[in-house]
Order: C-alpha cells, then structure tokens, then sequence
C-alpha cells in the first residue's frame, strides 16, 4: 500500500515562501511520476507542478517562475518550493504519485495515490 504524507502548509503573507513536503513510503518512488495538486473551495482539484522520472518537470502557468518542485530519490520525498505567494494561491495542496514505471500526465486522473493535503493560506 502506498502512502504520502504532506507537511510544510500553514498561513502566510503575499509576498512569502513556503516549501511543502511528500514522505512516500510502500512504492517504488524513483519510478513513479509525481505531482502537486491544489484545490480551493470547490470540487475540482487542478494541477500545479510535474516531476517525471527522467528529471524533466513542468508547471501549471499560474505557478510557472514561483514555485518549483524538486525529489530526493533517497529520502522517497517530494518538495514544492513556493515564492512570491499571493492570495489567489490559498488551497489544499496535495501530493500525488502515480503507477511506478507510467509517465502520468497532468491530469488528476493519472495518478493513483493521493495524500491527506495540507492547506496553505495566504493573506493579502
């Protein structure tokens, strides 16, 4: 069974940064594509930040020269570093893993595992 557990949220200031962190434990880590979600009040949980396998990343264009996503194979961890927060980033941020060996994309749906999330608030 896989697991991911968030930690790093809390509430800031426009202006701030703050870096969030996933522990996977029960997957094969360094195989597996891994992702950030975020989602606001509301149903839909939209995408953030990409990291495949071969070192390549990619992000949402709301986030895209502010936040950066970063692993460390050894410690099974996900990071995703963020600057320059503004208010319109206030979510539950989630970390996500998909099948280990599958290059997932950036749609919810291609990722199998999911964290709790952790919320990030930032005011204005």
């Amino acid at each position: 069974q896989v697991t991911l557990v968030e930690s790093g949220g809390g509430s800031m200031q426009r202006g701030d940064s703050l870096r969030l962190s996933c522990v996977v434990s029960g997957s094969t880590f360094s195989s597996s594509t891994m992702g950030w979600f975020r989602q606001a009040p509301g149903p839909e949980r939209v995408f953030v930040a990409i990291s495949w396998t071969d070192g390549e990343t990619y992000y949402a264009d709301s986030v895209k020269g502010r936040f950066s996503i970063s692993r460390d194979n050894a410690k099974n961890t996900l990071y995703l570093h963020m600057t320059d927060l503004e208010p319109e980033d206030t979510a539950v941020y989630y970390c996500a893993a998909s099948s280990p060996w599958s290059r997932a994309g950036t749609r919810s749906r291609d990722f199998t595992s999911w964290g709790q999330g952790t919320q990030v608030t930032i005011s204005s």
